[in-house]
């Protein structure tokens, strides 16, 4: 029962030193660490409180007296130096171990078969990155290997090596040639992943789960064969009761728990990039990831793919019918097409006239910018084998998993660009691109307008589309112009087009057709009557027109509130505050504890002044006092900084 009292005791003692410490250390710390060092504390205090007394000439307390007195001050003291010693601990546990690194006992408990999943997952992506020649890119400060083709290589073969997700990541990146330099851009666009397709067994369980009943029962003919297989699903021929045609594609089984478990080792990968490397920073790998993660949840669920489908039909193209009532998360089926995909369709190229396929570029090309400059819903990778070659000589799109969007103001400032170089307006496709990219403050846009003149000029001589739209890229990023993800996806969409009206008519002039296309989208917001010069000017500024006058009405509504203001300093922003009070704060904490622990020194060492016991000056006592506040603002200043220093 005594030790029962003794326990209960030394814990209420605990949780009170625990509490001092956490408050004087200003900042959420663990319970566990802080119960740990409080209980050591609180052990420790007792015996060396008992070594110590009679050290300071200190005896026990009786009666009242003045050496009670100040027994009860030197014993006061000597608590607060142990308290202190915690913070002190526990601002070095702070900075070495963050509160949260690591997870406490009942998540670590329950996360363990989680933990040992993912230390296995990183293991097996280590070994790639090491049989590949890339592990030397993880350690801090680590830069990219530039044009370097064999690194390139290297990083397609890891993915490919890597499973589905990270194919899928390559596949990614090698639409970003704002991020990525060309050779590495080429190489990933090489990525496929070979896998064989699902059981038919597993095929009809996943059918049956998602839509409740087995595919006999809901289509009078099911093919068990799948017509093409890829990594994440499979596509089957099947027959409605209606007698329509239909394909089905159904997501394999294990495609969700998978991807999902290596997207959170691909986002950790990337918060160890960007916090470690050079090239992780300047890639921004975490906002990637992040991005990337978005639009791999989006693929994997059919509903939104099925929405795309709806979405981007348009005139003569033929876009497949989705049919709701047979399609869920997991499993959509559509309209069954009757052709070759263009990549595979040399044999039926052949035997169309040129007029034919001349019209079937014109049309395609039509589609693609009604796409981007009207509906602001694209297909984003429109490459051959995307694009089907019908029985009846028409054209038809497929696979909407990957589909970008841009707003309205996005769509205006497009086609200004693309007016702009029609018209060899290095002025205007400046304007333009500032409009539709993010420009750093200190931009010289002279420059860059020089620069992107003589692009364009460029490219009216004879230059590829996709060749102008990675030196586009070079030429912004040098300027650091930041590209928005759906942006680059929609340039991406346009130079991977071109390849695939290369197919339909290898001698187009693709310049010229985009000359003719191009007013015609945008001749109700752009082609205005009247001058040529006036029509210029008014086209180059219209983003600025448009917005103009919301920000007149924002202006008045402020005047009549008597809120108008106008802001010229320099930290005008909220955050810019909180870093301003932040660094303020840290400033005042070092100079009051730099402060306190020269005073604290001084009166330390002092030799002048009464006793307060018979081996214990006053000014000694007062400048150990002084000492303690000093290492307690210390500590908090310490752990400030780290802090300010965590993602």
């Amino acid at each position: 029962m005594a030790t029962l009292g003794v326990l209960i005791s030394a814990t209420i003692n605990a949780l009170i030193i625990g509490w001092l410490a956490r408050r004087l250390l200003g900042t959420p710390v663990g319970w566990p660490r802080t119960l740990v060092l409080s209980l050591i504390v609180n052990a420790a205090t007792a015996p060396l409180l008992t070594w110590a007394l009679p050290e300071l000439g200190v005896n026990p307390i009786g009666e009242w007296s003045p050496a009670a007195g100040a027994a009860v001050l030197v014993i006061t003291l000597f608590a607060s130096w142990m308290i202190a010693i915690e913070v002190g601990l526990l601002a070095i546990g702070e900075a070495i171990v963050p509160t949260g690194t690591l997870p406490g006992p009942v998540e670590l408990v329950r996360s363990t078969p989680q933990r040992w999943r993912r230390s296995r997952r990183y293991l097996t992506i280590l070994r790639i990155l090491a049989r590949r020649g890339l592990g030397r890119y993880l350690r801090p400060g680590a830069r990219t290997g530039g044009e370097d083709a064999r690194t390139a290589r290297a990083l397609r073969d890891a993915l490919a090596d890597g499973g589905v997700t990270f194919v899928k990541l390559g596949q990614m990146l090698a639409t970003r040639p704002d991020l990525l330099p060309a050779v590495y851009v080429r190489e990933l666009s090489t990525l496929h992943s070979d896998v064989p397709p699902e059981p038919a067994t597993r095929v009809r369980t996943m059918i049956e789960q998602e839509l409740g009943a087995s595919p006999d029962d809901l289509f009078t003919d099911f093919d068990d064969e799948p017509l093409a297989a890829a990594s994440v699903g499979q596509v089957h021929r099947a027959t409605l009761p209606s007698g329509e045609a239909v394909v089905v594609k159904v997501q394999r089984p294990a495609a969700r728990a998978t991807v999902t478990a290596d997207l959170d080792i691909v986002n950790r990968l990337a918060h160890l990039a960007e916090r470690r490397t050079a090239w992780g920073r300047s890639l921004g790998t975490v906002d990637l990831a992040a991005g990337f993660t978005r639009s791999l949840d989006e693929e994997l669920d059919y509903r939104v793919e099925l929405r795309n489908l709806v979405a981007c039909g348009s005139g003569s193209i033929v876009v497949p019918s989705p049919h709701p009532a047979f399609s869920s998360a997991r499993v959509l089926t559509m309209d069954a097409l009757d052709g070759v995909p263009l990549s595979r369709a040399a044999t039926e190229l052949d035997a169309l006239d040129t007029e034919t396929r001349r019209r079937l570029a014109d049309e395609l090309l039509l589609a693609v910018l009604q796409q981007l400059l009207v509906t602001g819903i694209f297909h984003a990778d429109l490459h051959g084998g995307n694009v089907m070659l019908l029985r009846d000589e028409r054209l038809a799109l497929l696979d909407f998993g990957s589909v970008g969007r841009i707003d309205a103001t996005a769509r205006t400032s497009l086609a200004l660009l693309l007016l702009a170089l029609d018209r060899q307006d290095g002025a205007a496709a400046t304007s333009a691109l500032c409009d539709l990219l993010v420009a750093p403050s200190d931009l010289n846009e002279r420059a860059l307008e020089r620069e992107v003149a003589e692009l364009i000029m460029r490219f009216a001589g004879g230059l590829p589309l996709n060749d102008m739209i990675v030196d586009l890229f070079d030429t912004v990023i040098r300027h650091g112009l930041r590209v928005p993800g759906q942006i680059a996806a929609a340039f991406r969409a346009l130079g991977a087009v071109e390849g695939t009206l290369r197919l339909l008519d290898p001698h187009l002039d693709l310049v010229a057709l985009a000359r003719t296309l191009t007013p015609q989208l945008t001749s109700d917001g752009l082609a205005l009557p009247g001058n040529d010069g006036v029509k210029d000017l008014i086209a180059a500024h219209l983003p600025a027109l448009q917005r103009l006058p919301r920000r007149l009405v924002g202006i008045a509504e402020r005047l009549e509130a008597g809120t108008l203001a106008v802001r010229v300093h320099s930290f005008g922003g909220a955050g810019e505050r909180r870093f301003l009070t932040g660094l303020l704060h840290q400033i005042v904490l070092v100079v009051l504890a730099a402060t306190a622990a020269a005073c604290g020194v001084a009166l330390t060492l002092s030799e002048l002044g009464p006793q307060l016991t018979p081996a214990l000056r006053l000014s000694t006592y007062g400048g150990l006092t002084l000492l303690l506040f000093a290492f307690v603002l210390g500590c908090r200043a310490l752990v400030l900084v780290f802090r300010e220093r965590e993602p």
